[in-house]
């Protein structure tokens, strides 16, 4: 789904590409709640929204793997594989949909007048509470920092996403995922991210009880990613009139 294109930006506009795949662990299920969410406030008549179209290029792939939801499958594909450890040479035959996604990427990012600056692919945990990331670890530290700002950005508008569980890594267990083969394809001015949220519950800030999740909790952390990209490319000034509140 691309809900703007370089037709839509503003006159002179660079095209700024945020790219967000999700579902490709069929099983995952709040992964497409969240990507709901995303998806309903990117075309939503909100404020921030008419923003976020007018300067930004969304790019939205909501199920990597829909073989694999069609028959219930808990982790893999009709043909048995973990799509998201074949980033690194997949398969046209044996993983089309990562296919036509990686090489859709790679067109944009060899594109001189696109800049691909986010990749964020979205999944769900089965052991730990709260939204937080997964992001990569680089030996340049300013690259390093900076990929620290949208995480920290979004925990300070969705009071379900944890920083201190945001971690940074490069497990070779995980060198086939998106995060992980984009972060080291891409250039420095790119951030690749796994945003993963709770299958069961999330503890608030200052408290000690656990809020169970439900849909509409998923969805509403989908719309608060969306609207970090407001505060990340600074562009609040440009919202018109009093901000009315996130549509429920």
């Amino acid at each position: 789904l691309s809900f703007s294109a370089a037709a839509n930006l503003l006159p002179g506009a660079e095209q700024k590409v945020v790219f967000i795949t999700a579902r490709v662990h069929p099983g995952e299920t709040p992964s497409s709640f969240v990507c709901q969410g995303i998806i309903d406030f990117l075309v939503s008549h909100h404020p921030i929204a008419k923003v976020l179209r007018d300067h930004l290029v969304f790019k939205i792939a909501p199920m990597l793997n829909p073989d694999g939801v069609y028959l219930g499958n808990y982790r893999c594909s009709l043909m048995g594989f973990d799509l998201n450890r074949h980033w690194a040479n997949p398969s046209p035959w044996a993983h089309p949909t990562l296919h036509g996604v990686k090489e859709l990427i790679i067109d944009m990012y060899n594109n001189p007048k696109i800049n691909l600056e986010f990749y964020i692919d979205i999944h769900a945990h089965s052991t730990m509470m709260n939204g937080f990331m997964y992001g990569n670890i680089f030996e340049d530290e300013e690259r390093f920092q900076r990929q620290a700002v949208f995480p920290k950005l979004l925990c300070q508008n969705a009071e379900d996403f944890s920083y201190s569980s945001t971690s940074f890594n490069r497990d070779a267990v995980k060198a086939g995922t998106g995060r992980r083969f984009l972060g080291g394809l891409l250039n420095d001015t790119s951030y690749c991210y796994t945003l993963e949220v709770s299958f069961y519950s999330y503890v608030l800030g200052g408290t000690a009880s656990a809020v169970p999740y439900t849909e509409e909790a998923y969805m509403k952390l989908g719309r608060n990613v969306a609207r970090t990209f407001l505060d990340y490319y600074r562009l609040n000034s440009l919202v018109e009139g009093p901000l009315a509140p996130t549509p429920k």
